[in-house]
């Protein structure tokens, strides 16, 4: 019996030296977790032993439980690589709209030829689907997830819909003596400028022309007028004016205190800023028909405003004892882009960023959770699969609840302790030294009752 007990232990002691090479031999493998050989003792007896003078089976190993603390982050350049830190796991799919998940902490990501993200094996990264615009997330259900892929297609172009111009125009100045021209610099105070895109993505330039009228007739008020690529805009028709003189776009009138207070003529409805102007351009029509490329404005219309877009107080157009100066030009259209970065927030959303500034939400990264970390299943390559004793993943946006967050640009090192291993198998070594000499005793001692005469 004692021979056997002997070999229990060395075969306790083995396992414990395999488990902990196997960690020695994972130190720097991403996303690797360490494990820890369990042991208990084998006691068997029966109703007619004595259990007073029972001393014992030997040793067996009840699990080799792995250790899913958190690891260190190291960061890198790339912005696929992706680490956790807190609870969770990504979720992996073998092949496109595959529902055979395995789970992982090793956020090395690439991506493919159809630049799908992926991992080394080719595993297709899940992700949630959202709102291209809001990046709002329409479903946390792993049954409705899919590889994120990112694109490379161009940004479509979008045609300018709304401008917004806010400035502030000398109240000094004089009324210009002749009637307004464009080419004519002295039949204007002052001009700016904004680049509107149609629906093709081309530039053309709305170039706006102020002059201030007859201060003895009119005071505080000016006329605007507007060009687009040279040609005058008709303010009615959205069509261009070809003869003088011109009708202006509108006529802006001031208070006294140098803030907005009439468009033409009329109080404004908005004290804060003035009413905004739209010019009609529906397809081959209005503003549409300055076009010579077969492309439109929006049919509802190109919508100027005279305040910044966010109608912020102290951008309003004013009137002051000031040289002319342009407080808020912009506008919504944008011309053709190419991606030019991606990028990953803590909460998983995958942002793609065109050349023409505008942006775009492609998804967001899957995460899940277990009740029983442990309970998963080993299937290689740091990737775990459910069980019975796992229970079911329970899926998640990233940051939410119990869930960790994601760190873009940074991986997850293994949770191994070198020092700790290496006392460790100090003393697994030690231990199947120690059962070795026990089975050479018992073999000396069994040698010497043979022997006997």
């Amino acid at each position: 019996m004692s021979f056997n007990i002997a070999l229990t232990g060395i075969a306790a002691a083995q396992k414990d030296l395999d488990v902990t090479a196997n960690n020695i031999a994972n130190v720097n493998t991403t996303g690797f977790k360490e494990s820890r050989a369990e042991f208990a003792d084998v006691y068997a007896s029966s109703v007619f032993s004595s259990g007073r003078t029972k001393n014992g089976d030997g040793v067996q190993t009840t699990m080799v439980a792995q250790q899913f603390h958190q690891g260190s982050l190291q960061f890198t350049n790339n912005s696929l690589d992706l680490a956790i830190t807190g609870e969770g796991y990504f979720a992996m799919s073998q092949d496109l709209g595959a529902q055979d998940f395995t789970f992982t902490r090793a956020g090395a990501f690439k991506l493919d030829k159809d630049n799908f993200i992926v991992d080394a094996k080719g595993n297709f990264l899940q992700g949630f689907p959202v709102d291209e615009a809001t990046g709002d997330t329409t479903s946390v259900s792993l049954s409705t997830s899919s590889a994120l892929q990112i694109p490379d297609s161009s940004g479509s172009p979008r045609a300018t819909a709304t401008v917004y111009s806010s400035f502030n125009l000398d109240s000094r100045a004089d009324a210009p003596s002749l009637p307004f021209d464009p080419t004519e610099s002295a039949s204007y105070n002052s001009s700016t400028s904004t680049t509107v895109y149609d629906s093709l993505g081309e530039a053309h330039v709305l170039q706006y022309f102020f002059v201030k009228n007859d201060p003895t007739t009119n005071p505080n008020e000016w006329d605007i007028h507007a060009t687009l690529d040279g040609l005058v805009v008709d303010p009615a028709t959205g069509a261009e004016q070809t003869t003088a003189p011109y009708t202006p776009l509108t006529t802006l009138g001031f208070s006294s205190s140098g803030l907005p207070e009439t468009t033409n003529g009329v109080a404004n409805t908005n004290p804060s800023s003035f009413d905004e102007l739209v010019l009609p351009a529906g397809a081959g029509t209005g503003l549409s028909s300055l076009l010579t490329n077969g492309a439109s404005f929006p049919d509802t219309g190109v919508e100027l405003n005279w305040r910044d877009e966010a109608a912020t107080t102290n951008k309003q157009p004013t009137q002051y004892a000031s040289r002319f100066e342009v407080k808020a030009l912009d506008q919504d259209g944008a011309t053709v882009g190419r991606l030019a970065g991606i990028d990953i927030g803590t909460d998983g959303k995958i942002v793609a960023s065109y050349s023409n500034g505008d942006t775009s939400f492609l998804g967001q990264v899957a995460m899940v959770r277990f009740s029983n970390s442990q309970g998963l299943s080993q299937v290689g390559d740091t990737s775990w699969k459910k069980s019975l004793t796992s229970g079911e993943p329970i899926a998640g946006e990233p940051g939410s609840g119990t869930l960790g967050s994601i760190n873009s640009s940074a991986l997850e090192q293994s949770n191994v302790n070198l020092t700790n291993e290496l006392v460790d198998l100090i003393s697994a070594q030690r231990n199947f030294q120690a059962n070795s000499r026990a089975l050479e005793v018992n073999s000396t001692l069994q040698q010497a009752i043979l022997q006997i005469r």
